[in-house]
């Protein structure tokens, strides 16, 4: 299976970086179907992903994304092309998470020890 690997720096702290993500989660669940999780923990959080033919996380820091996902069969051919959407709405997102960041939605969270 094709993998995505995208990696992210910033300078937004922790608590942009959570608000940053549950957008990114709120969009790819709205845009693309995909069935997201929020793992909340405290240095971190995981946001799980799911979807027929894609299985995948981000993990949120401080200073850092860090982004994988599993393409399965049919959606490898386009890996390439998916890559490059989830670079530039990753991108656009931590853009706007450098000013001012809009509230978001509240959703399931799953408290990590």
């Amino acid at each position: 299976m094709p993998d995505i690997r995208i990696h992210r720096d910033h300078t937004l702290g922790l608590a942009k970086a959570r608000k940053v993500a549950w957008r990114w989660a709120e969009e790819v669940e709205k845009n693309f179907g995909m069935e997201c999780t929020v793992i909340e923990g405290d240095d971190g959080d995981t946001v799980e992903f799911t979807r027929a033919g894609v299985d995948g996380r981000l993990i949120v820091a401080a200073d850092h994304f860090d982004l994988n996902a599993k393409l399965g069969f049919l959606l490898g051919a386009f890996s390439k092309t998916i890559e490059t959407e989830i670079e530039k709405n990753l991108d656009a997102l931590l853009a706007s998470g450098r000013g001012k960041v809009k509230p978001v939605a509240k959703k399931a969270v799953v408290k990590k020890r």
